[in-house]
């Protein structure tokens, strides 16, 4: 039989000119989180099944990649449930792991604590453009702050690093899950029945409003309902003006202070941004993790038909863990689709110093090769990249070669 050269299926191999813009990435996100006071952290990427199925992580749930026990644990011949097989299984986020690490670890961290983490989570999803079953995400989060200058510090602190990579028209939407349900609660539904309400909400820029009509009718839900409801959508718009209208049409069901809140993230964000972006009020913003309490946000990009990072507040998610509930809000940037987009506009990673590729002829001379191998030495002290090749009959394909991985400079040496 023989082997196979391709990856598993949802796994990918990654070329050195996407090795190198995602080293770059990775390292800008350090150096700009790192100045809005976010320390970095790393949890393991398998975690106990019992966390990883406590329904808190919504549809993902469906898509863990689960871990057989291991040595005379495994028993295969007496098992008789999924528990006697599995103990394990592979992270789908990295929300959840920290969770546990704070929930294990609280008395020895700051409070507020707040976490960087990258690394690669796993869901068995149906692979597409931009989506794979091996991805690496990158998280912010700050737990034990219970004002919005966590939604705030969260919001400027990723919209700098996605300016910083040269996206300039991306646009973050922002909704309250305590929004989504006073407008659930005053058009008449039943509290029971808000996940399917909110599933077919989040259809919205898909299907439309008349798409939104047609399926919760055909969920049967009364009439009055749903009229009453997508009436809201039709008269409420995109800003401040919008909050406020349904601050007003929500009297007592939706508490003030939630309104006045979610304008004031807006609106401090709006003043005090550095890149240039557009923030947006869109109360049909859902996110699909259950263990969402109340602000939530999307990043979107120009021309890109997904959002390219999402968050939210998670305030009941590291009482599950201690018994004592923590205020916790985080903001994850879609890191493989970012560099999906760097790579589809040939991006080309900043190198202040250069790139300077030596050609040498074959058959130098020792004393000669000595000396070229001490000038690569010498550009290299001033942090210019070099890079030694032997020189090939095709000397200009080798050149084109090398231009194309961005070596602006090619030096040659000779024998004689």
């Amino acid at each position: 039989m023989s082997l196979k050269k391709k990856p598993v299926t949802g796994m990918k191999d990654i070329s050195p000119k996407e090795m190198e813009i995602r080293n770059y990435v990775m390292g800008l996100i350090r150096e700009t989180y790192g100045q809005f006071g976010f320390s970095a952290i790393e949890t393991p990427c398998v975690e106990h099944i019992e966390n990883l199925s406590s329904k808190q992580g919504g549809e993902n749930e469906k898509l863990i990649f689960k871990i057989l026990k291991r040595g005379e644990k495994l028993k295969l011949e007496t098992a008789q449930s999924e528990a006697d097989l599995v103990d394990g299984g592979l992270r789908y986020d990295l929300t959840l792991p920290l969770s546990r690490y704070y929930a294990n670890n609280a008395n020895d961290l700051p409070s507020p604590f707040k976490a960087l983490q990258m690394g690669n989570v796993w869901r068995a999803d149906r692979p597409q453009r931009g989506r794979y079953r091996q991805f690496m995400q990158c998280d912010i989060d700050i737990l034990g702050e219970p004002t919005i200058l966590a939604e705030i510090e969260l919001i400027l602190a990723t919209s700098t690093l996605v300016g910083k990579l040269d996206f300039e028209n991306f646009t973050i939407r922002i909704n309250d899950r305590r929004i989504l349900k006073a407008m659930a609660a005053y058009s008449g539904f039943e509290a029971d029945s808000y996940d399917t309400v909110f599933i077919i909400l989040d259809k919205m820029d898909k299907i439309g409003l008349e798409g939104v009509e047609e399926e919760l009718t055909k969920e049967g839900f009364p009439e009055e309902a749903v009229t009453k409801y997508l009436e809201m959508f039709q008269k409420v718009t995109p800003d401040l003006e919008g909050v406020k209208y349904l601050k007003e049409a929500l009297q007592g069901v939706l508490d003030e202070k939630t309104a006045d809140d979610l304008a004031l993230i807006i609106e401090s964000v709006e003043t005090v941004r550095t890149a240039n972006f557009k923030i947006v009020f869109d109360p049909t913003l859902v996110r699909g993790m259950s263990y969402y309490t109340g602000p939530i946000f999307e990043i979107s990009i120009d021309g890109f038909s997904g959002s390219v990072g999402g968050g939210g507040r998670y305030d009941e998610m590291i009482g599950r863990f201690t018994g004592n509930q923590t205020p916790a809000c985080g903001f994850s940037i879609g890191f493989e689709r970012i560099v999906m987009l760097l790579l589809e506009k040939n991006y080309q990673v900043p190198n202040k110093a250069g790139k300077v590729a030596f050609l040498i002829e074959k058959n130098m001379p020792k004393d000669k090769l000595l000396d070229v191998f001490r000038q690569a030495e010498e550009k290299r002290k001033d942090g210019t990249t070099v890079s030694m090749n032997m020189m090939k009959k095709n000397k200009k394909f080798q050149k084109d070669q090398l231009a194309a991985e961005g070596y602006t400079e090619i030096l040659e040496f000779f024998a004689k």
